[in-house]
């Protein structure tokens, strides 16, 4: 899909010293010798894994329908659309299985063909659009990878786009996202189903790098959280990329103005609430874009198998949950007083700062390799040793000081913080809008027990030095 381009090397303070060049491979092995001996996703999984995994897969998907359903029918009042059943007397699984049908949106052709139409348009963005070469951390089987960074530009024409066509030209609704919310939530499903098995069948049959695949004892625990590394087509259409960045996280923002038109249409104006929600929505995701290349050796890249966990929480979960807010102020505007509006926007921007300067912090001790200042004192790291999975050894870095002397995980701090501001946005009228801020706080916890036992893996004895170090995981005498 993706066309030839010229690529640009990355520099070289940037890649180990034997991970120069376009398109770096590290390995010279051809056959699968990844099997959990460096780091990387558990190969060996006992019951209680394999059965949470396979709850999350079942139960995830009603629970997204749910959250629409209360939205749709009830104007976002979670407990609502469970009163019928439990009124109901005389429960029987027919009953049970009839109300949760009933939950359920109707398919709609115009849901298809608008999120078929979506897909491949941001696939022939991510494709075609111009923009520098990154490249990704150092897999456990030894690849460097490179990846088309156009992210940016990839927002700003969609953007331009979709508004100038609807609001300037007039060829469609504004409103036509959140018209057909039912039709494209029934479709995106389908496509994070599919998209699931695809990706599984695929590491069987023509995995892009088989030494970087992990396979466990269990089916169920290989679909949830993935075979292959980066799966790819042809040499640079990243499938994890893709879906983290596109169309998830283009459809944010793009979401948000839909819902907004709604409001307009509905109330007659734009509330303060839905302005400041989709100007700090707006913040985190132009900022994602604008560092995608630092995203490039972030968790979801350098971690994350892609499977049912990336596959359809990119396609379902993030533009349905992500987006909650600006569905809860369609149902229920909210006019902001003036001290409430200030303390949200400071609590927002405060959050932003931190997490911004955080992982400034780190990106600037990668690229000069340790030789900078942090807070005006050297910077304080351990400089480590690790092994791939083809017996090299390489060295990495491991900061501990400014923010990251504080605590290992000092940017969630100001995660969790702008993720409250979204939610404080609605106000305090219903529980669903603050449903976010508890699931980044649950999703935070998990990626930091996570990367703890990569590193653990990786980094063996220099991680608990490191530990030693910097104890406090996320906050000081908290944890």
């Amino acid at each position: 899909m993706a066309q030839k381009r010229k690529t640009t090397k990355a520099p070289a303070v940037d890649l180990p010293t034997d991970a120069q060049g376009d398109i770096v491979k590290t390995s010279d092995s051809i056959k699968d010798h990844q099997k959990g001996k460096t780091w990387g996703r558990a190969r060996d999984v006992g019951f209680w894994s394999v059965l949470n995994t396979a709850v999350i897969m079942a139960f995830c998907p009603f629970l997204v329908i749910y959250f629409w359903h209360s939205c749709d029918a009830y104007k976002c009042d979670l407990l609502a659309p469970a009163m019928p059943l439990i009124n109901e007397k005389g429960l029987s699984a027919e009953k049970i299985l009839s109300w949760a049908f009933g939950c359920f949106p109707q398919p709609t052709t115009e849901g298809f063909v608008l999120f078929s139409g979506w897909l491949i348009f941001q696939a022939a963005l991510y494709a075609f659009l111009p923009g520098p070469i990154g490249y990704g951390q150092m897999t456990p089987a030894g690849f460097v990878l490179p990846y088309i960074v156009n992210g940016m530009l990839a927002w700003t024409v969609t953007h331009i786009l979709y508004f100038g066509a609807s609001l300037g030209l007039g060829l469609f609704p504004a409103t036509i996202v959140h018209d057909n919310w039912g039709g494209l939530l029934v479709a995106a499903n389908v496509y994070g189903y599919l998209l699931t098995v695809f990706v599984y069948v695929k590491a069987h049959l023509f995995p892009s790098h088989p030494a970087d695949r992990k396979f466990s004892s269990s089916v169920i625990y290989d679909l949830f959280f993935g075979i292959e590394f980066n799966p790819r087509i042809g040499e640079m259409f990243d499938f994890k990329l893709f879906h983290n960045g596109r169309p998830g996280i283009v459809a944010w923002t793009l979401i948000n103005g839909s819902f907004a038109a709604a409001q307009y249409q509905e109330i007659g104006y734009v509330t303060n609430s839905m302005w400041l929600l989709m100007v700090l929505h707006a913040i985190y995701v132009v900022d994602f874009f604008y560092n995608e290349d630092w995203y490039l050796r972030t968790i979801d890249i350098c971690h994350d198998h892609f499977g049912f966990y990336l596959a359809w929480g990119d396609s379902v979960w993030l533009p349905f949950m992500y987006t909650l807010q600006s569905h809860y102020l369609v149902r229920n505007p909210v006019d902001l007083s003036t001290p409430y509006f200030l303390l949200v926007t400071a609590l927002g921007l405060f959050g932003y700062y931190i997490f911004r300067s955080v992982n400034n912090q780190k990106n600037l001790v990668r690229k000069t390799n340790g030789k900078c200042k942090i807070w005006g004192k050297p910077a304080k790291f351990i400089r480590t040793e690790f092994i791939t999975s083809d017996g090299k050894t390489h060295t990495s870095l491991l900061l501990a000081s400014g923010f990251w002397g504080v605590s290992r995980h000092f940017n969630y701090v100001g995660d969790l913080c702008i993720s409250l501001a979204f939610c404080m946005t609605c106000g305090f009228g219903h529980f669903l809008p603050y449903f976010y801020i508890i699931y980044m706080f649950i999703l935070l916890m998990g990626r930091i027990q996570r990367d703890d036992a990569r590193c653990r893996g990786k980094y063996g004895k220099y991680w608990i030095e490191y530990g030693k170090l910097v104890p406090w995981k996320l906050l000081p005498y908290v944890y």
